[in-house]
């Protein structure tokens, strides 16, 4: 029902109920009606205050009855109110959140603009960063190669140190026997060191079977060696030499296979003139090229300050001795190198007599050795 209708409604009920009411006071009065013993006019006077009142109360009910509004306003205002005020708490709290957001939404949009520009500025400070990492990486690599490479050559220096202090040991227990030896070799008794090569032979088979006659070959040539040295004047009559079974029986399988070979037979002690057996050992190695024509063997420099005479001859003594180590490394059975002496001396006179400045001496091979032939060599000098 609209508030129009309503008002009207109430002033309709008002006035039927006031002159109902007005009547029945009249009547009371008229009937002089007494109510709990009170006079007739205060009887009609209560009358009409009772009248009045249940004008207010259908009044009051008929407004409660027609309108929602106004039961919710008259019974639940104060929890209206309650919930209103919590309501409008809530939208302050969210509008204060709102703002924050909204500030935090500002503050964070401009850290992210600072953010892209600093990456942004990362970016072009990086891409000089990232060129130059890829030339270190690439030079850790080439590092980790010359490393490689290095630590290569130092285990090859390694095996070569070991391999010459191992000859050093063999070379001092060699020399100890040789001072062991010395007085029989002043006496002139021993007639063969021991070591000492008593037959050497270059043998490449046709045949696997042509391996026993090959070695016995070689026995036959170090038996009559022997004799010649051990028991001079007579006649090879018997086998003085004496192998191990094991040891001809494993030189022959491995002459067998299909290459060029070396076998030697060497002396495993001193020998004295009239012994009646000769201890031998034997040796076989692979025939290889030890050098060739213009191999240089060995170079060193001679300064200014090295030309007397012993410094040349000290020089050119130990150049000598250092190509014979290069060529025995190669694999050359050879027991000294072969030089024309008179070429050497006059080279020593040269440079007795020429300016003091330096100069480079080589030794150069002459021709093609391989592991048993002679090595021929010559020395140059040049500025």
């Amino acid at each position: 029902m609209s508030g129009w209708a309503l008002i009207l409604v109430l002033l309709v009920l008002g006035g039927v109920l006031s002159t109902l009411g007005d009547r029945l006071g009249s009547r009371v009065g008229k009937a002089r009606l007494s109510l709990f013993k009170m006079r007739p006019r205060r009887t009609a006077v209560l009358i009409t205050v009772l009248t009045g009142s249940l004008i207010s109360a259908l009044s009051l009910g008929l407004l409660l009855l027609v309108s929602r509004q106004l039961r919710v306003g008259l019974f639940e205002l104060d929890a209206l109110q309650a919930r209103l005020q919590d309501s409008r708490r809530q939208l302050d709290a969210a509008e204060r959140e709102r703002d924050k957001t909204r500030t935090d939404t500002k503050r964070i949009a401009a850290e992210l603009k600072q953010a892209q520009q600093r990456a942004d500025t990362l970016r072009l400070e990086l891409a000089p960063l990232q060129d130059e990492r890829a030339q270190l990486e690439a030079e850790r690599e080439r590092l980790t190669r010359d490393i490689a490479s290095r630590d290569a050559d130092i285990q090859r220096t390694e095996a070569e140190l070991k391999s010459v202090r191992s000859r050093i040991r063999s070379g001092e227990q060699e020399l100890k026997d040789l001072e062991r030896n010395l007085v029989a070799l002043r006496r002139g008794s021993v007639v063969i060191s021991s070591g000492q090569t008593l037959a050497r032979a270059t043998v490449r088979l046709d045949a696997p079977e042509q391996a026993k006659l090959a070695v016995d070959r070689l026995l036959q040539e170090a038996n009559l060696n022997a004799y010649a040295k051990v028991r001079p004047g007579e006649a090879p009559k018997r086998q003085l030499i004496r192998v191990p079974r094991s040891d001809v029986q494993r030189l022959q399988s491995i002459i067998r296979e299909p290459d060029t070979w070396v076998i030697s037979l060497r002396s495993a002690t001193n020998v004295l003139r009239g012994e009646t057996a000769v201890y031998a050992f034997p040796e076989v190695r692979p025939n290889r090229r030890v050098a060739q024509s213009g191999d240089v063997l060995a170079t060193t420099t001679l300064q200014q300050d090295e030309r007397t005479p012993e410094s040349i001859r000290t020089r050119l003594n130990l150049l000598l001795a250092s190509a014979y180590a290069e060529v025995q490394r190669r694999g050359s059975l050879t027991e000294g190198l072969q030089f024309d002496g008179s070429a050497v001396s006059q080279l020593a006179q040269s440079l007795m007599e020429e300016p003091s400045q330096s100069v480079i001496l080589k030794v150069i091979a002459s021709g093609v050795s391989e592991s048993a032939d002679p090595v021929v060599v010559k020395i140059e000098a040049s500025r």
